[in-house]
């Protein structure tokens, strides 16, 4: 039976071969970070020359996931995403059995170009697959894959990896696999409304949905600003070594957490309340967090755990408000393009968090200090996401009033 849009259900057994495969990206894309040193020796480069690695991985994804987003929206989406899961797959495979570091760095574009698709076409199919009043559990159970990794599955890979730094890259393939297996078994077909190239890129003419991309990168680069040297502001306080393994450990749990908390609120009080929300407590986290480090001892190291599981909680149920919010600014068959953008924002925001973190610094600023320039970081997004609150509110009263305009790209019934 050929499966429509309108055709919507919420079935857990399929979503949880999405998250298992969302699960095998998270550990691909934080685990060889840890294993630079390893993966240097073996390929015979330089320490930074392999942090290339992870480097183009995230650059081609950031670039790619929008392109591929917009070209594939006419395919069949269960189809499109055992496409995009089998080339993550053989990328990563690739990599694995890489003879040199070229073959490894070919392999690690392969493997990003199939997670930037896969990554923006789980998501639109969720969307188009479940009704609105549990998109955001959807959502949540979906990107949880994506946190259970980094809370279990990157320190798992991180300790069988000191043996051989391709083993953990064997083990993204085996559940890769396995989520390929499960998706082809169970996870129902999709089709959308075809629309022209022109009609999938529409998004990108929408200042209202350009200015919403800015807070899930606003709050990416204050998160990394400080993340990126967490052991800095943290270890002095409660150790390095095995304490801050725990911190990361603690860390990914509480991001967990939030993310199903998430998913449930932004069901019952809308994206845009939760995102305000989350966007001013990470503000007050960073500003109180930075006046409890200046507490000496215990109490210190206490306010320092205290703000560092804060933005865990609140960091972790962001992405399910932020594509929930961009999900109800287009119709189904735009959306992958949109959370595609989404996703490149996100790694933006990343990248430039901790690029603006080594800045200040090299600069000469203290690793406590990155708390309240973070916060600057907030204050700014906080500013964007009351300003489009305000956007959706007004349209909102308009829309009762009047006959609400058809979304771009939307296509007309039959």
């Amino acid at each position: 039976m050929r499966t429509t849009a309108d055709d919507t259900g919420f079935r857990a057994g399929a979503l949880i071969w999405l998250a298992v495969a969302t699960f095998s990206m998270g550990i691909d894309g934080y685990v060889l970070a840890g294993l630079l040193p390893q993966i240097a020796t073996d390929l015979r480069v330089d320490a930074a020359a392999a942090g290339q690695l992870m480097s183009v991985f995230a650059a081609t994804g950031a670039i790619a996931g929008p392109v591929l987003g917009a070209l594939t929206g006419r395919w069949e989406r269960k189809a499109t995403i055992v496409l995009a899961l089998a080339v993550f797959v053989v990328g990563n495979l690739l990599v694995g059995l890489a003879p040199s570091y070229f073959w490894a760095m070919t392999g690690r574009v392969v493997s990003a170009l199939g997670g930037a698709l896969l990554n923006a076409v789980i998501g639109s199919y969720v969307i188009a697959r479940t009704p609105e009043h549990y998109r955001g559990r959807a959502l949540s159970l979906v990107m949880g894959g994506f946190l259970f990794a980094t809370a279990l599955g990157v320190p798992i890979g991180l300790v069988i990896g000191q043996a051989d730094w391709r083993i953990p890259l064997f083990l993204v393939v085996g559940v890769g696999t396995a989520a390929l297996i499960g998706i082809l078994a169970r996870v129902p077909r999709l089709h959308l409304p075809p629309l022209s190239l022109r009609a999938a890129l529409s998004p990108l003419t929408r200042p209202a949905i350009l200015a919403v991309l800015v807070v899930p990168m606003g709050l990416m680069c204050a998160s990394y600003l400080c993340f990126t040297y967490a052991t800095l502001i943290l270890g002095p306080r409660i150790g390095e070594g095995y304490p801050m393994i725990g911190a990361l450990f603690g860390y990914g749990i509480v991001s967990l957490v939030g993310n199903i908390v998430s998913g449930r609120v932004t069901d019952r009080r809308g994206p845009v309340a939760v995102l305000t929300v989350i966007v001013a407590t990470v503000l007050a986290a960073a500003l109180l967090g930075w006046a409890g480090l200046m507490l000496p001892g215990i109490a210190g190291a206490v306010a320092g755990l205290a703000w560092f599981l804060a933005c865990a909680f609140f960091n972790g149920g962001s992405g399910v408000a932020a594509q929930t919010r961009l999900a109800t600014m287009v119709p189904p068959a735009v959306a992958a393009l949109v959370l595609a953008l989404n996703n490149s924002a996100m790694m933006l925001g990343s990248a430039l968090g901790s690029a603006l973190g080594g800045v200040a610094l090299a600069a000469g600023a203290l690793p406590d200090q990155l708390l309240p320039l973070s916060g600057v970081v907030l204050a700014v997004t906080l500013a964007v996401q009351l300003a489009t609150a305000v956007t959706h509110r007004r349209r909102r009263s308009s829309d009762v009033v009047g006959a609400a305009e058809p979304p771009l790209g939307a296509v007309e019934p039959a």
